[in-house]
């Protein structure tokens, strides 16, 4: 449930010319649920920086990650695209050799041509070898990690010390990189070299900001937060009633105010548009270390709600009508379309799958240029899709979660079918309730518009070939 107060009624807002184009920062979650925030139920800790981002702008109930899981959702965003149409899936490990495809018209590029300075700190996860950093993708700044902060010879424990043996992947891994520019400067050992990481992407974030005040800029902030190992720096650990997971929350409300208190210094707030949003739903595996759905079924790894649906804010000062929730069906694919349209910028000549939305951004009262939405996951599987109502679930293996984790430690994950389901998302967001026998028009239509999405993409799940599927970048 979405707690707003204050909410007034708005007249739809006429956006006038406009003589310069607008700053644009996008703040992207690691494994934060859709309940993690103060305003969607969150308890034993307060976001009252990102909350204010709220009152000061427009909620979205119904927005999506393009995958429910890292670099899939992170490929979505960056090229508006489902992730499988430009061949990433799951998420990628260190001794992969792919990432996106060099050849693919990425955001930061496509804002370069209307005369923007691009930076990035934070979790890239789009290929860790040199032609798939974020330099070779359009950004002009970088510093952060190349993958998840998971993704190293450490026990769960943080310890370097405790011997991985029974974890033979872990094994594998290499020392974190944190990286600047296409340089690793130093390598992350502990969960103390964690903790560092949100002062060090606020700081750059702000430096960027600064150097870059006289002309229009993109900023693209994904922190490597609250995915696990949770890690918080002294000056907040051991401040919230959640434990560790609330205390890394009030860290990332903490930078978040960094960043806007710095816009607002420079005189730059009421010309930046703020997007903050998520990359999916929360680990529930990691049990007192996850996030919450708020209700929502499943978590991250599923293409249930829990896993998909994420918070989304957006705040531009004048323009997106102040405390508004728009209940509009949109998803992190629709950024890039929309901010091509608020810059003047054209699309990417090969085909995306994002729409743009601008015109929900200035009034609740309209509809969303988006009519359905394709749930995949794995390489390829079309595993379900939903229009403003319902959500058609096709029969598929999926992931459950059956034990809760304690302390950073991994619970129980299972597997389990499902048939046939439709869901009324309406009245039950939770998706507990089977209305398929209620609904057989719905069906047939939901049915007619995934066969044609599996002609254009193809799905694994019923052997389809997809005819517009593109190659994924590979290194030999």
């Amino acid at each position: 449930m979405l707690f707003i107060t204050g909410v007034a009624t708005v007249t739809p807002v006429i956006i006038q010319a406009r003589d310069k184009l607008p700053n644009i920062v996008i703040f992207f979650m690691d494994d934060m649920g859709y309940g993690d925030l103060t305003i969607t139920g969150a308890s034993g800790y307060n976001t009252p920086t990102i909350d204010r981002l709220a009152s000061e702008g427009m909620f979205f109930t119904h927005f999506y990650a393009a995958q429910p899981i890292s670099s899939a959702s992170r490929a979505g965003l960056i090229t508006g695209c489902y992730p499988n149409r430009v061949g990433i899936s799951g998420a990628l490990m260190p001794q992969g050799r792919i990432g996106v495809a060099p050849n693919e018209e990425t955001l930061p590029e496509i804002l370069k041509t209307r005369g923007y300075s691009c930076g990035m700190v934070g979790k890239w996860h789009l290929g860790h070898l040199y032609p798939f950093l974020p330099l070779q993708q359009g950004f002009d700044e970088y510093l952060g990690l190349p993958y998840s902060n998971d993704m190293w010879p450490v026990d769960y424990d943080g310890n370097r010390v405790t011997p991985a043996s029974n974890l033979p992947n872990k094994l594998r891994h290499p020392a974190l990189p944190l990286i600047d520019g296409n340089e690793k400067i130093r390598e992350l050992w502990t969960l103390d070299d964690q903790a560092e990481l949100t002062t060090l992407y606020t700081e750059r974030a702000i430096q960027f900001i600064k150097k870059n005040r006289e002309q229009p800029f993109f900023l693209y902030f994904a922190h490597s937060m609250p995915h696990v190992p949770l890690a918080v720096s002294n000056k907040f650990k051991g401040k919230s009633k959640q434990g560790l997971y609330g205390d890394v929350m009030l860290e990332v409300d903490w930078s978040v105010q960094q960043v806007l208190e710095t816009i607002e210094e420079l005189n730059l707030d009421e010309n930046t548009l703020i997007i903050f949003t998520s990359d999916n739903g929360p680990w529930f595996s990691f049990g007192n270390h996850a996030g919450s759905t708020g209700g929502l079924r499943e978590a991250k790894a599923t293409t249930f709600e829990g896993g998909q649906r994420v918070p989304c804010i957006m705040r531009w000062k004048g323009v997106i009508p102040r405390g508004t929730v728009c209940n509009q069906l949109a998803s992190t694919i629709d950024i890039l379309p929309t901010l091509a349209s608020l810059t003047g910028a054209e699309l990417p000549k090969k085909k995306i799958d994002g729409v743009n939305i601008e015109k929900l951004l200035y009034s609740m009262n309209v509809e969303s240029p988006r009519k359905y939405l394709l749930y995949y996951y794995g390489e390829n599987n079309l595993e379900a899709i939903r229009n403003d109502r319902f959500k058609l679930v096709f029969p598929h293996e999926h992931a459950t979660y059956l034990e809760a984790g304690v302390d950073g430690y991994p619970g129980k994950i299972g597997r389990e079918h499902i048939d046939l389901s439709l869901y009324d998302l309406r009245r039950d967001p939770g998706e507990r309730y089977d209305v398929k026998d209620q609904y057989p028009e719905v069906i047939r239509l939901l049915q007619s518009i995934a066969e044609e999405a599996r002609l254009d993409l193809g799905d694994d799940l019923t052997g389809q070939i997809g005819l517009n599927r593109r190659e994924v970048g590979y290194i030999k």
